[in-house]
């Protein structure tokens, strides 16, 4: 059989690709080397922020991600009644605090410039916050309200979009590790050679997370695609004391280095489960995947910044997860101009729950010839340091 379309990747991302597609009546095949969500899917914090983007293009696709959530999540609830758990969409709202009087300024200049650019944001003070936050510590500085940040469990999320694409007709090839392209005249791509047999299809969507970069290269179209590590510690479950995304404002500092070192900023939410998840870290390490006991001190100890309570809390296990990295911090979603047939969806860092289904809304759009919400330039391979230029003009 001859697809009209091969996804390589089923995390959510891949996944979201793959139903959007299987939507618009087109035949998918999704190809996975491992399972579905076992990737940086199943290794982070499931958040659907639009606090922490500056405006422009990532912005953009996290306003027109935000709003498809709403959607989207009333669709699986509908069309997978009893069939899997649900995926916990909350629209739980974000606080963002100054914990420190050199983070005041920052803070609201990025919530004045976000605020002009349609995003809905509320400044506090310090007694405000405390109300929406009982338990947050009282020596902050400032706050902002961002009543849109949602948050889902990100592996029955990613669960549910592929069995509603797999619904819609898409046929998901697991366990197979993609070897090479299958190309015809010209270089044209005709498909993917896999461990599991070759699979045909004019179009191929990299949507592999970290690995987009090992797939592009397999596929003759290397992308500067790296991973970025981060972990997460949760504590054993407790009653309600975090009731929204909270997070210190020196975390957008960190999302926006370009350092190979380690950045830490302080993030605290709760799950449905009572579990409280501290987060976050960034570093770029390879795939090197060992637990540090430094790293874990440093989470912990920022974390009080914030919630003094958790001091005598118990952490009954850490994570990691590995981020797409670029060198721009923006995903590379489109046309390869290198190689006729080839896509990428990837690229998103630490927002690809969140950014996903702006970017299957993108990538069905231009595929179908519609025009796309966002413009192509900004988030394609073609802007600025993601090519060089020779390979731009090819």
């Amino acid at each position: 059989m001859v697809y009209d379309a091969i996804v390589i990747g089923a995390g959510i991302v891949g996944a979201a690709v793959a139903r959007d597609l299987a939507r618009e009546g087109l035949s998918v095949a999704v190809v996975e080397r491992h399972s579905a969500a076992s990737g940086s899917s199943a290794r982070g914090e499931g958040n659907i922020l639009v606090s922490d983007k500056a405006p422009g293009p990532e912005l953009d696709l996290a306003l027109v991600a935000r709003a498809r959530w709403t959607q989207v999540a009333d669709e699986l609830r509908d069309e997978l009644a009893g069939e899997l758990p649900d995926i916990e969409f909350e629209h739980k709202g974000g606080v963002v605090v100054a914990t420190r009087g050199a983070d005041v300024a920052p803070l609201l200049a990025f919530a004045a410039a976000q605020r002009d650019a349609g995003v809905r944001c509320v400044v506090l003070e310090p007694g405000e916050a405390l109300e929406l936050e009982p338990h947050l510590n009282p020596a902050i500085s400032a706050a902002v309200h961002y009543p849109d940040d949602a948050q889902v469990q990100p592996v029955i999320a990613t669960e549910a979009l592929l069995l509603s694409a797999r619904r819609a007709g898409v046929v998901v090839i697991a366990g197979a590790e993609l070897l090479g392209p299958v190309t015809g005249p010209g270089g044209i791509l005709q498909g993917v050679q896999t461990s599991a047999g070759t699979v045909h299809a004019p179009v191929v969507i990299n949507a592999a997370g970290p690995w987009s970069g090992d797939v592009g290269a397999r596929l003759g179209a290397p992308i500067p695609v790296q991973p970025r590590r981060g972990v997460v510690l949760v504590t054993t479950r407790m009653p309600p004391r975090v009731h929204h995304k909270v997070y210190d404002a020196d975390y957008v500092g960190a999302v926006g280095s370009d350092s190979d070192e380690l950045q830490t900023s302080s993030v605290v939410e709760s799950t449905r489960a009572g579990t409280v998840l501290i987060g976050s870290s960034r570093q770029r390490v390879g795939f090197a995947d060992e637990l540090r006991a430094d790293l874990i001190g440093e989470l912990c100890r920022k974390a009080l910044l914030l919630f003094p309570f958790l001091s005598s809390a118990s952490v009954m296990r850490s994570y990691s997860g590995f981020r797409p990295f670029t060198p721009d911090h923006l995903p590379l979603i489109g046309r390869d101009p290198r190689v006729e047939g080839l896509w990428h969806a990837t690229g998103h860092e630490g927002a690809g729950v969140g950014l996903s289904l702006a970017t299957s809304a993108f990538i069905a759009d231009v595929l179908t010839g519609r025009p796309p919400a966002i413009d192509p330039f900004f988030v394609g391979l073609t802007r600025p340091g993601i090519l060089e230029p020779a390979e731009v003009a090819s």
